[in-house]
């Protein structure tokens, strides 16, 4: 594989995303490798626990936006087809048969935040930064799990606002289980694996099925399924925002975009 590294440490499977120029974004031959990388370790009995990680500067500041750009992606009817398969991607972590540990580094936005959250565990370093940044230049988010696992008012404003908050305020808001020095981060997670991976395999699976049932009868699947038909729509709109972004990133690149987003909420943030 190109941008996933795959490593077994006993009974644990690390899956590490690996594309560091780019500060690991889902383009379509991550996502691809990465749920290769996910269906392998599902069918292999030998792995009870899986690690998703990502590198030092980033997890994954979310969906390659470039990319779409570069696909002509605007049309309702064609972010629906690409954002099915964003959606299964996160959606393979939420319901994968084995528990999965998020190791967060750095910046975990976007799609990479949501990734990250599907994730049974997650432990962050100090310097680890959370959020739905890309509200800011019209887009949102695309697997809608934040309302359940943060409740309404912390959800409502970090995707009415776009903010990204610290490891210490993403603990408070129960976005992640530990925080941790830099140095620490392997050693806590490789810990906390080997813990959990003392628990039979089959009493793993039932325990983690019962617990994502319980989510899901609460409505969380047909949450994310209704939020697939508004994102399309969402991601479709015309609004001069939208339009002023997609147009920096088709002439002058993604960090001049960016630079204009963020330019426009200086004066508030």
């Amino acid at each position: 594989m190109e941008f996933v590294r795959s490593e077994t440490r006993g009974p644990v499977a690390w899956l590490t995303i690996d594309r560091p120029k780019k500060l690991n974004a889902l383009s379509v031959e991550v996502m691809r490798e990465l749920t290769d990388a996910l269906d392998a370790a599902e069918r292999d009995d030998a792995v009870k626990v899986v690690v998703l990680a990502g590198g030092e500067r980033a997890f994954s500041v979310g969906y390659d936006i470039a990319q779409e750009v570069e696909m002509g992606v605007s049309t309702a009817e064609q972010w629906h087809a690409g954002l099915a398969n964003n959606i299964g991607l996160t959606m393979k972590v939420w319901s994968l048969n084995k528990p999965v540990i998020g190791a967060i580094s750095g910046w975990c936005l976007a799609g990479g935040c949501e990734l990250a959250m599907a994730c049974d565990l997650l432990v962050a370093t100090e310097d680890a930064q959370f959020g739905e940044p890309e509200i800011r230049f019209g887009s949102g988010p695309v697997t809608l799990l934040m309302p359940f696992l943060l409740g309404q008012k912390a959800t409502n404003e970090l995707l009415y606002t776009g903010d990204v908050v610290d490891a210490a305020r993403a603990l408070e808001l129960g976005i992640i289980n530990r925080v941790v020095a830099p140095e620490e981060l392997e050693t806590t997670v490789d810990q906390l694996a080997a813990k959990i991976a003392l628990t039979p395999l089959s009493i793993l699976r039932y325990t983690k099925r019962a617990i994502t049932r319980a989510y899901e009868a609460m409505g969380l699947r047909d949450a994310v399924e209704a939020n697939h038909d508004i994102a399309a729509v969402l991601n479709s709109a015309d609004t001069p925002e939208r339009a002023e972004f997609t147009e920096l990133v088709a002439t002058k690149g993604l960090r001049a975009a960016l630079a204009w987003r963020d330019e426009r909420y200086a004066p508030v943030d």
